[in-house]
């Protein structure tokens, strides 16, 4: 089960749960693909609320990435999840907020709550 006190969700992606986590390395990782130098610089780019389809492949595959996982973001384009693409900005915005401190644990939602093989 994952720990949302060391950054880590729960995220239902193609009918399976996995964890995600934001490790450094997967930060650092965010880092280079959005062309940033800082952790607050990538903090400000999705606290706008804009993002884009590509934005929630890379951020949802280094969180699988950062938990262990070996998939790539082409792999993570071909995955489904309930809710379509809200489905995937829900398990985006979830990670973002666990990593970055601004998680609620009363009113967070858990993407991974209702998977069918968890």
């Amino acid at each position: 089960m994952p720990n949302r006190l060391r950054g880590e969700i729960a995220a239902c992606l193609d009918g399976r749960q996995w964890t995600l986590v934001l490790t450094l390395g997967a930060l650092a990782e965010l880092e280079a693909a959005f062309a940033l130098d800082s952790l607050t610089a990538l903090a400000e780019r999705f606290s706008s609320g804009r993002v884009s389809a590509r934005d929630l492949i890379r951020v949802i595959g280094a969180g699988l990435r950062g938990a262990g996982n070996s998939v790539s973001d082409d792999q993570v384009a071909a995955m489904t999840t309930a809710g379509g693409a809200l489905g995937f900005a829900a398990i985006a915005t979830d990670l973002l907020q666990v990593t970055f401190g601004t998680d609620d644990e009363e009113s967070a939602e858990d993407p991974g709550a209702d998977c069918p093989f968890a």
